[in-house]
């Protein structure tokens, strides 16, 4: 059995996802495939479009054998967070071979080197100077690239699914024991966050725009997973926009103090203070974003530290790795890695309710955590669900 784990949001599935997964098993021999997947939250700092739920059944209805789940702590983290609690959820199953993922370059050993390249202190001392000028971070390090390695090396770092995988590879390296073959695939079809159309593919961001315009958006996904979402938008249950909750966020932040959004991840600089200074002026979540963005704050980085302070999640509860493995789908091959995992895996495996109920302290928290947050992920729908759906809701199996 060869295994071949992927890190996604699937937020929609649509076509380029199912060519990714049927290109890995195709090119790597992999016959099984995990995939570990954000929650109800994404890396965007928004909510998912469409229940966990939901896309764990079209990802196992067009390619992958065993969807987990990325706590919400890693999956609205910065990129180095979210791809280091993903990498180290595939690690700790012990019985994955390869890590796939797209790219904009599709070159395994450009990534690397890349990755290599970040890792020099040379890098490091240059990208820290860049910071004090006021760069963004991204841009810091590319630049700091640049100028030590050239511009082949640095190219890459200017394409989000390239930057993503570095990161990826930066995460696997972590651990020298359970590294994983790294194998990546060109990107087929539009962009990332493109509002291109080609061959019948489009990005998850034009989906998801179709999706909530009522536009047709059909083509660009797979039928079964179709079946799957049209099922959700009759039942009320989709789609889940983040402006559905705009009033509860605001809520909840006009309540906080600066020193409590300072507790959230990824703060620093005082930026508290400028953030509860723009809550108090803003009438809407776009207009907290459009206030408290600065060139170093750019509005992803306060989406997600607004996201994180209205979720509960302190930088305290985000350190280090995710402490368990939680199942969300699997059908026969997923149970075949399952057997082999509970004999090779690092930490607790998830199938149900009573087996978070006997997690060490620290893991519980976080498992209580993603239970509120879940609570909280209903008030987007127009179909608006009791507390406690993530201990009633089981594992999906087809």
């Amino acid at each position: 059995m060869k295994t071949a784990g992927i890190v996604a949001e699937y937020n929609p599935f649509h076509n380029g996802h199912k060519y990714h997964i049927d290109e890995t098993k195709r090119l790597t021999s992999a016959d099984h495939v995990v995939a570990v997947m954000s929650g109800n939250f994404v890396q965007r700092g928004e909510t998912a479009i469409i229940s966990k739920w939901a896309r764990a059944e079209a990802a196992l209805q067009n390619g992958v054998d065993l969807v987990l789940e990325l706590p919400t702590p890693w999956s609205i983290g910065r990129a180095q967070s979210f791809s280091l609690g993903a990498v180290s959820l595939l690690q700790s199953l012990g019985c994955v071979d390869v890590l796939s993922f797209g790219s904009e370059c599709g070159n395994a050993s450009l990534l690397s080197e890349s990755a290599n390249a970040l890792c020099d202190e040379r890098v490091v001392s240059l990208t820290q100077k860049n910071l004090e000028t006021g760069m963004t971070f991204a841009m810091a390090r590319e630049k700091a690239v640049g100028e030590i390695f050239g511009s082949e090396i640095s190219s890459v770092l200017g394409q989000p699914n390239n930057t993503l995988g570095i990161e990826y590879i930066l995460a696997n390296q972590k651990n020298q024991d359970k590294k994983m073959e790294i194998f990546t695939l060109g990107r087929a079809g539009a962009n990332h966050d493109s509002n291109e159309k080609l061959n019948g593919f489009a990005s998850a961001s034009e989906i998801r725009r179709m999706m909530l315009l009522g536009e047709s958006w059909q083509q660009f996904v797979p039928n079964s997973a179709v079946e799957i979402y049209e099922r959700e938008f009759s039942q009320n249950t989709a789609p889940t926009p983040i402006f559905n909750l705009d009033r509860s966020i605001l809520c909840r932040l006009r309540q906080m103090s600066a020193s409590e959004i300072a507790k959230s991840p990824d703060v620093s600089e005082g930026i508290e203070n400028r953030l509860k200074d723009a809550i108090a002026k803003a009438t809407t979540i776009s207009e907290v974003y459009d206030f408290a963005k600065t060139k170093r704050y750019p509005h992803a980085r306060i989406r997600r530290i607004i996201l994180s302070a209205f979720l509960g999640i302190t930088d305290e509860l985000a350190q280090g790795e995710p402490p368990y493995i939680k199942i969300l789908a699997m059908n026969k091959n997923g149970q075949e890695i399952l057997k082999q995992a509970k004999k090779s895996a690092t930490l607790p495996i998830i199938t149900k309710v009573a087996e978070a109920e006997k997690l060490p302290q620290n893991a519980k928290r976080i498992y209580e955590n993603e239970v509120v947050c879940t609570d909280i992920y209903s008030l987007a729908s127009k179909k608006i669900f009791p507390c406690g759906r993530e201990k009633t809701a089981s594992v999906i199996v087809r």
